[in-house]
């Protein structure tokens, strides 16, 4: 039982979080913060915080247990403001996407205070408190990054947190972490980003190319509606893997327009063939049925 958590940005992530836990039994009090009021008051009136402040300092001030679920982008400042006034033994963790960079981030903490970079793989293209479930992380993933000072007490305390909401808990290097999410997260994020771009860009007053859009543009552009803002920082913490991961692509995208330009209808057949068969695989892994 935890007895005061602090969820500071209480969004889909923090607040879906914070009402697992109370469906749970496993939380006493909850203290929102951000800097958002109206959604802080939405927050208490949906059930999701019992408390809320705009004052970081202040909430955190009795915490046990701190979760940053804020854009990457403010980890610095975030945990610089709240670090001086963190009770000795509180814990301190998060939900970003990069754990490198948050690993980083949290080194201005005082000794004493512990730090686990945490992320659970799970969410939707919403936001804010409106958008949150209690069962958002039920059968998903949530990855823990321990650095080389994480305090192992500290770690199984967060182990048993995501554990209480429903996740499976796996445990990884944080570099490891950053170059897989780069490949299956982070780039389909900023592929699905330039496609509407590309249409966007060929809108004129006479044509508008979204009047003809259907479910498979919507389908494959859902997460284009996703925070522009999280997803910013996400791509600036995780530069380099996502670099790489972009060249790929590329060279991907490439090859299929040398084939188009060649008239190469086997080497397109092949390739669609595979990435179908790859995708119908991992379908099938996860047990759900393949897909037109």
């Amino acid at each position: 039982m935890m007895n005061r958590l602090v969820i500071i940005g209480v969004g889909l992530i923090g607040g879906s979080l914070a009402l697992a836990l109370k469906a749970a039994g496993k939380v006493n009090v909850v203290v929102g913060t951000g800097r958002n009021e109206d959604n802080l008051k939405l927050a208490e009136s949906l059930g999701i915080v019992d408390e809320w402040t705009t004052d970081a300092r202040e909430a955190v001030k009795d915490a046990d247990v701190v979760v940053l679920a804020v854009p990457m982008g403010a980890y610095e400042s975030v945990l610089a403001t709240i670090g001086p006034v963190l009770k000795q033994g509180a814990i301190v963790t998060d939900a970003g996407s990069t754990k490198q960079y948050a690993l980083t981030a949290a080194q201005v903490l005082p000794e004493g205070v512990h730090f686990v970079a945490g992320h659970p793989l799970a969410g939707t293209e919403k936001s804010g408190a409106g958008a949150a479930f209690d069962s958002l992380y039920q059968d998903h993933l949530c990855i823990l990054t321990a650095g080389k000072d994480t305090n192992e007490d500290a770690l199984a305390v967060v182990e048993q947190m995501w554990q209480d909401v429903g996740a499976k808990v796996l445990k990884m290097d944080a570099k490891e972490h950053d170059d897989l999410l780069a490949s299956v997260s982070h780039l389909p994020h900023f592929a699905a980003f330039a496609l509407v771009n590309a249409v966007r860009h060929q809108k004129t007053d006479t044509f508008d190319p979204f009047a003809f859009a259907a479910g498979g543009f919507r389908d494959f552009t859902r997460i284009a509606s996703s925070s522009p803002t999280m997803w910013r920082d996400i791509a600036i913490a995780n530069r380099q893997a996502m670099l790489k991961q972009l060249e790929n692509f590329q060279v991907e995208l490439n090859a299929m327009k040398q084939a188009l330009e060649n008239e190469d209808a086997d080497y397109l057949l092949q390739q669609f063939s595979s990435a179908k068969n790859a995708r119908d695989e991992w379908l099938r892994s996860k047990g759900q049925g393949e897909e037109p």
